[in-house]
């Protein structure tokens, strides 16, 4: 991989890479400028002046950048108390995983905790190299906010694009009644259309039997529909996982990646996951995978008391997406698709999650290894030749 590098990465040309938009393109070429892609082509010369950056893939694969749609990167946790919390994320965690678009939230603690810290951290995420938005809530019923209303901050914050995580089904919940999450669900559907974004709700599936109740309650008795929801960590276990297999058919079901090296005696692992809602025949484009990273993975014991606590990491989507294609035998295609390209469709972000002109310049290049060579995000080189090179001020 050869990288002739300039202060000034205005424009980038990338040639002879082998394509996945997420289809397979064939080897071509592509033009970047500023955060866009410009051209894919058979060949397109890099000696024309307003070129200043050249890298040769060498034939190796790019593929468009991770959309971690579930993440607590202003920090969580505190289950068993203040020695709990989370830190908040570093941007290097997200680099070293290859997600250029993270969706941060807060988890159990919408207490001592607040969305507009989580809101900064999305401003500080989107100066630091990478695209960042939140949901605005929490577990909490009714959901902390930051101008007053779920509708409001949806429609008038820029980064705001949903609401969550609202938790169901689990015993930190505040076990909203069926009304209680059709108000939420309506009022993200409303600031959703106002702010011209998917004005989802990010749904904390805990460990109760029958946990999608709720939801089908919900679209029975409105006109709220499926696609309003996002559920998430329905490979938490065998019960919810086979609930996840019917409730797949109608809505998206979004599989957790990072708790399952902590709980194997719970967790269907996520790459399998994947592949058996595929054969239960969920469609493609219902299935999502997020990392939970930055959250607490809290352990209960049949009181209720905290026995374990590990926290989560970007880098389990990339461990996933290898065992996606390497065990489970998934085509490029169909890994992608989970890991970026349905994401970005369900999530409205209209210009990621594919390879094609006019959409953002976020992408990896990966060696046959699948290991992370170059990354572009936001049309900025952040990893060359295996290594990180954008520098912020606090770089690892």
């Amino acid at each position: 991989m050869i990288c002739n590098e300039t202060d000034n990465y205005t424009m980038i040309l990338i040639k002879n890479a082998q394509i996945f938009s997420p289809d397979a393109l064939g080897k071509k070429d592509i033009l970047l400028a500023g955060n866009k892609i410009q051209f894919i082509d058979g060949s397109i010369s890099g000696k024309a002046p307003y070129i200043n950056t050249v890298i040769n893939a060498d034939s190796h694969m790019l593929i468009p950048g991770f959309i971690d749609s579930h993440c607590h990167f202003s920090g969580a946790g505190g289950e068993g108390g203040p020695a709990t919390r989370t830190p908040e994320m570093h941007i290097n965690d997200f680099f070293e995983a290859g997600v250029c678009t993270a969706v941060g939230c807060l988890g159990t603690d919408g207490i001592t905790r607040d969305p507009r810290s989580v809101l900064m951290k999305a401003k500080v995420l989107n100066n630091e190299g990478i695209t960042a938005y939140m949901y605005t809530g929490a577990y909490q019923v009714p959901p902390p906010t930051i101008l007053g209303s779920v509708a409001e901050d949806i429609a008038m914050i820029e980064e705001v694009i949903g609401a969550g995580e609202i938790a169901l089904s689990d015993h930190r919940s505040s076990v909203p009644t069926t009304s209680e999450i059709a108000k939420i669900a309506a009022d993200a559907r409303v600031g959703g259309m106002l702010g011209g974004k998917a004005g989802i709700v990010n749904i904390h599936m805990g460990d109760a039997k029958n946990p999608f109740k709720p939801l089908y309650d919900v679209v029975e008795n409105s006109e709220l529909g499926f696609k309003q929801f996002l559920p998430t960590h329905v490979n938490r276990n065998e019960y919810i996982f086979e609930d996840a297999k019917v409730y797949g058919r109608n809505g998206v079901v979004d599989i957790t990646s990072s708790s399952y090296p902590y709980f194997p005696e719970y967790e269907i692992k996520p790459s399998r996951a994947a592949a058996e809602l595929i054969a239960a025949g969920v469609p493609l484009n219902h299935i999502t995978m997020s990392s939970d990273a930055g959250g607490s993975l809290p352990g209960f014991d049949e009181n209720g008391k905290l026995v374990k606590l590990e926290t989560g990491k970007p880098i389990s989507l990339l461990h996933e997406f290898r065992d996606m294609l390497r065990e489970e035998k998934m085509s490029m295609t169909t890994a992608i698709s989970i890991l970026s390209t349905n994401v970005a469709e369900v999530l409205k972000l209209k210009t990621k999650g594919k390879i094609q002109p006019g959409f953002d310049a976020d992408f990896l290049i990966l060696d046959k290894n699948l290991e992370i060579v170059v990354m572009i995000a936001k049309g900025e080189l952040i990893i060359n030749n295996y290594k990180i090179v954008r520098k912020t001020y606090f770089s690892k």
